[in-house]
């Protein structure tokens, strides 16, 4: 049993633990597209460029007339990108491109650096177009934090979903994007990710559970960081303890721990893995072992961009159209099987 539970308030970025670095829930309520595939509606009371007031349930970011992150730099880690609802458009230094979303998964290794835009495209004309994703960023070792640039799609259909029923047959969905739970594995990580060793213990998974369903969360390797972030539903127990939702959880990781949720339903994303245990440097996008190296990832970015930029402008998007596609930097095309 959880021997001492510690809660915390979620807020528009989560606490993580090592070897995580950040994680946001993203969660607007966009309302329908314009020709250009941005808000029909007016943008003049807001601050385009630096727009995280959430104003009528949504936000433009750093998009002017999409809503987004155009062109931006990363050095030494990894981003992880669950696109839960609505679309997002990726374009990079390496000449890779995008759109995914309803469940698909981006997880990009930044290693040496990398630069990518990540807007936000509201498709439908007619009807709003609601954005729910988290992005996670994952720390690279120092043995690591120079490698090559890589980019994966993990297509919806690719990612397992295990469904476990309690003895009063109320139902627990645990998607994996990372790690595994009973026989259900997730989508090989990028190989030069902290995930990519299973000794590691990286798991990525949200939960859904229906009210007062009953679910055991198992016991992680010893040393293992854990959190549970209960950002939707009321209220659960976790062995007995009250916990009241939106909060984060930390709790001991070396013996099971039993979830009990309450009159409704209740949505989790768990982040765990074995700490890498190596200094942390972060200077806006980019995370390195010392601050010497900081200095160096900003001359070498001044310097050479990370391989330039090689799209018209710094927030691409593609046609209305275009469906869920991504093309590799090798010129490789994929699609998820439900749109070949």
């Amino acid at each position: 049993m959880a021997s001492e539970i510690v809660l915390s308030p979620l807020g528009f970025s989560w606490r993580t633990r090592d070897p995580f670095l950040f994680c946001v829930h993203h969660l607007d309520h966009y309302p329908r597209g314009n020709e250009r595939l941005g808000p029909s509606t007016s943008l003049s009371d807001r601050t385009i460029g630096m727009d995280f007031e959430l104003r009528d349930g949504w936000r433009m970011y750093h998009g002017e007339h999409v809503p987004g992150f155009p062109a931006h730099p990363h050095r030494g880690f990894e981003t992880v990108t669950l696109a839960r609802r609505g679309f997002i458009d990726h374009s990079d230094s390496l000449g890779a491109t995008a759109r995914f979303g309803e469940g698909d998964v981006q997880w990009m290794t930044a290693g040496r650096g990398i630069v990518h835009s990540e807007m936000f495209p509201l498709l439908d004309p007619e009807a709003p177009n609601p954005l729910e994703l988290f992005q996670i960023w994952l720390n690279l070792p120092r043995r690591d934090k120079m490698v090559e640039p890589h980019f994966s799609m993990l297509w919806s259909h690719q990612i397992p979903k295990f469904v476990a029923s309690d003895a009063s047959a109320r139902r627990t969905e645990v998607t994996i994007v990372a790690g595994a739970f009973a026989a259900a594995r997730g989508p090989k990580p990028p190989p030069r990710s902290w995930a990519s060793d299973p000794e590691h213990d990286v798991m990525i998974w949200t939960l859904h559970m229906e009210p007062y369903a009953e679910f055991t969360l198992p016991a992680a390797m010893p040393n293992t960081n854990r959190s549970l972030y209960f950002y939707s539903g009321s209220t659960i127990s976790i062995d007995d303890v009250d916990v009241d939702a939106p909060s984060a959880c930390e709790f001991a990781v070396a013996s099971s721990a039993v979830l009990r949720n309450g009159a409704e339903p209740s949505e989790f994303l768990l982040l765990q893995g074995q700490p890498i245990r190596e200094p942390v440097v972060q200077h806006g996008p980019f995370v390195m072992n010392t601050r010497q190296e900081i200095s160096q990832a900003i001359l070498d970015y001044q310097r050479t961009q990370f391989g330039g930029w090689p799209w018209a402008d710094a927030e691409p998007i593609h046609a209305r159209d275009a469906g869920r596609f991504a093309r590799h930097a090798d010129g490789r095309d994929d699609r998820p099987s439900s749109e070949t």
